[in-house]
């Protein structure tokens, strides 16, 4: 009887070299998707800050915008505080700002190398010290406060101080050109133009993002 041998083959042992590759490739796919998204992130926080930036600026420039239209009239506040700002005899404070109806926001010039200025201590999150848009101009703000469903708001609405620095221009001829006569006190009328420092500060969609301008305004 004719027996059938087969051959016996013997067999490899199994390295696994195949999923170790595929699994280095997907670590590497990996990778690649976290760093998109990451980049992608980084860009949408970018353009998100650089709005709120944009929308905080426009914010401040409406409210030196407002502070001119205060500065020149006229006014819900009556002719007083329009004439007062134009014969420069405003109410301006010995020291830090009005709070008093009429003649708030004003501020002190402070010149005091041991002290801040008053643009500086002044609160412009709704405090008593500063203007607010539209107090004494009658304009009005679209801000978080008053929403109406157009889009991203100011969190906060704008507001100003206004300073006289009319005594500043005759020491400093860098700051302007000119002469100007020196800020009286209250209860003394004078003549003349003079010159006043604006600081606005206008916020974005949070009361954190801030930008401040100031101009000088001659009257």
């Amino acid at each position: 009887m004719n027996h059938l041998y087969l051959p016996i083959q013997r067999l490899q042992p199994q390295r696994g070299m195949s999923l170790i590759v595929v699994l280095l490739l997907l670590v590497i796919v990996s990778m690649l998707g976290v760093a998109s998204m990451q980049i992608a992130t980084m860009g949408e926080h970018g353009a998100r800050n650089d709005r709120d930036m944009q929308l905080a600026l426009q914010s401040a420039e409406a409210a030196l915008i407002d502070a001119e239209v205060d500065l020149q009239g006229p006014n819900t506040a009556g002719n007083s505080r329009t004439a007062a700002f134009k014969a420069g005899n405003a109410r301006f404070p010995g020291s830090g700002c009005q709070s008093n109806g009429t003649w708030k926001g004003l501020c002190a010039l402070e010149t005091s190398k041991d002290k801040n200025a008053s643009w500086l201590e002044a609160d412009y999150k709704g405090g008593t010290d500063t203007t607010a848009f539209g107090a004494h101009t009658g304009r009005s703000f679209q801000n978080a406060g008053a929403p109406t469903g157009e889009g991203v708001q100011p969190a906060l609405p704008p507001s100003y101080v206004i300073e006289n620095v009319s005594e500043l221009s005759a020491v400093r001829s860098g700051m302007v050109t000119g002469q100007y006569n020196s800020a009286t006190p209250e209860g003394q009328a004078t003549t003349g133009e003079q010159l006043y420092r604006v600081t606005a500060m206008g916020f974005g969609p949070r009361s954190t993002t801030q930008t401040v301008l100031q101009t000088l305004y001659r009257n």
